[in-house]
């Protein structure tokens, strides 16, 4: 069984979310430590990769409608 587009975009948005947590819980002092704009790079690619899925679900869901008729 295949995995939706729609469910993978729910799954980086989760992983992108606790990303940003740990990147606030992990800035002590200042926000311009190793760790912190690691986890911050990494949240942000989970984001954009969930917005591109969630376009990539409404293009299939669009051309699955597109064939009916």
């Amino acid at each position: 069984m295949r995995i939706s587009p729609l469910r993978s975009a729910i799954f980086y948005i989760a992983l992108g979310a606790l990303f940003t947590y740990i990147a606030i819980q992990s800035a002590d002092e200042t926000v311009l430590n190793f760790i912190t704009i690691a986890l911050a790079t990494f949240a942000t690619i989970d984001f954009v990769v969930a917005v591109r899925l969630i376009n990539l679900h409404f293009r299939i869901k669009k051309a699955n409608e597109n064939k009916k008729e």
